[in-house]
């Protein structure tokens, strides 16, 4: 295993954290508020152990899927860790547990709250803490691939271990350009967003925080009520960026690019807002005489379907006290979540095709034995590579599923909140229904059943395995006894 590679990506990774704090610390000097001196600390501290751990280049940049998943893995754990000291230091979050929960939770593009009143923060910590939703939306080792001069054609293995989809591929031939290109839609969307907020007579720190929440897909709110407190035209743009933010990237690069016809051939974005449109129309009719009985019914639909399947987890109403149909599609929404090549979380509309088309060629297979009928998307045969791994990935996911609903079982709150809490946390969403509604918050739990719902926010982030790999004996034998040299086989 190339171990010098690893550490030489982590320093590079801190290196780029104390990069981020510089503009918490700006908000801290805007606002005259001394917590802006917790996050120069750790600047420094990050900046300082970024220099030492990459000042020296590793013999060979060479590595393979397993030093790619071990890199990400680590690299959000750190990331997370270092991020979550000025909350700490501060004494804005007294508890470390709690303070690790809410980094995760922001890094991943959870949402997932410990806060009762968030309001009591500082706006540097506020802005730092839905600044994590934008660093950890399109991804760190992105940004890093997009920036960083690393040499050497391995680096696919990062993309491939970060980015969310059963598949990853280039754009253009080189990764680096594509890294840039993924980033540059990115901030562009973003400062879009920001332009038509600012429109609707919204503050330039409320825009700010707001695009960084939608366009990562998190969902952190500066408000205690979320997005409840702002206008409906506020409430439409945040909806429709929503929708934006959770389409497949692949289709922004064909339309800048002018191939429009292959843009919108894209299958799995078809399926994508069918989705949305068909459950927007169910819980308009659900919601328009039960519960609000007004033409806002479409507003507070189409906003909430929109912030489920995208998995940002933003609120407008306490869609906790809606009808049982309407709670259903929407718990159904968390796990079926958006587009893969999306800052969205969730199982991704791609494995769901993918799988259902599956289960037909299974039927078929029945009733024609000699038949040979292979899975296509878009008119093209699926790789039997990525069948199989889809497959793979559904049994890892109900496996970790089941068994953190049982491990935090043991507290006593009821299966709806348990279920959903691990829902809304392995699918990176925030909010779930009864204790750990859109109105309630994860505080109430327990120091274990919060380190088990921070495991699930990183597995669902990493899509499960570059982050299981870490639980691998070999991995660990390896990054003890192992030394790797220019040139040597890796396994």
């Amino acid at each position: 295993m190339n171990v010098k590679v690893i550490r030489y990506i982590l320093g590079y990774v801190l290196k780029l954290e104390a990069l981020f704090l510089i503009l918490p610390c700006i908000v801290a000097v805007i606002y005259k508020e001394t917590t802006g001196f917790y996050y120069l600390f750790v600047l420094i501290l990050c900046g300082l152990l970024g220099f030492l751990m990459s000042r020296k280049k590793p013999d060979s940049f060479v590595f393979y899927l397993k030093e790619g998943c071990i890199a990400t893995a680590l690299s959000w754990i750190v990331l997370s860790l270092f991020g979550g000291l000025p909350f700490w230091l501060s004494g804005e979050i007294p508890s470390f547990v709690d303070t690790l929960f809410e980094t995760v939770s922001g890094f991943t593009t959870t949402g997932a709250s410990i806060l009762s009143d968030v309001e009591a923060l500082s706006r540097c910590s506020l802005f730092w803490r839905s600044f994590t939703h934008w660093i950890g939306g399109m991804g760190v080792l992105v940004f890093l691939l997009a920036i960083v001069p690393l040499s050497g054609g391995s680096h696919i293995n990062l993309m491939r271990a970060e980015s969310p989809g059963p598949s990853v591929g280039k754009l253009v031939p080189k990764l680096r350009h594509t890294a840039r290109i993924l980033y540059l839609i990115y901030l562009g969307m973003t400062i879009l967003e920001v332009i038509f907020l600012l429109a609707g007579h919204m503050s330039l720190f409320d825009a700010l925080t707001t695009s960084f929440g939608t366009a990562g897909t998190g969902g952190f709110g500066i408000k205690n009520d979320s997005m409840m407190s702002y206008s409906p035209y506020l409430q439409w743009v945040v909806t429709i960026f929503m929708i934006l933010f959770g389409v497949n990237f692949n289709a922004y690069y064909l339309i800048l690019f002018r191939r429009f016809r292959k843009a919108l051939q894209i299958e799995e974005v078809k399926y994508y807002i069918i989705i949305i449109l068909v459950s927007i129309g169910i819980i308009f009719i659900n919601i328009y005489n039960t519960v609000i009985g007004s033409a806002d019914a479409l507003r507070h639909a189409s906003f909430q379907v929109a912030s489920i399947i995208t998995t940002t987890g933003f609120a407008t109403t306490d869609f906790n006290l809606w009808p049982q149909t309407s709670k259903t599609i929407l718990v159904l929404l968390m796990f079926i979540g958006a587009c893969a090549g999306s800052t969205g979380g969730g199982i991704k509309v791609s494995r769901f095709v993918i799988l259902l088309k599956t289960v037909g060629r299974e039927l078929n297979s029945y009733i024609h034995p000699k038949s040979i009928k292979k899975i296509k998307i878009e008119g093209k045969p699926i790789d039997p590579e990525v069948v199989r791994a889809t497959n793979v990935f559904f049994i890892t996911f109900v496996i970790i599923f089941s068994f953190s609903v049982f491990a935090i079982s043991f507290e006593g709150k009821d299966l709806i909140t348990n279920f959903t809490a691990v829902a809304a946390t392995i699918n990176n969403i925030g909010p779930g229904l009864e204790l750990v509604g859109p109105t309630q918050n994860f505080g109430g739990f327990r120091p274990f059943s919060k380190c088990v719902l921070i495991f699930d926010m990183l597995a669902g982030r990493l899509e499960l395995f570059p982050l299981l790999i870490l639980f691998h004996p070999a991995v660990w034998k390896d990054l003890f006894f192992h030394r790797s040299g220019a040139g040597k086989k890796h396994s």
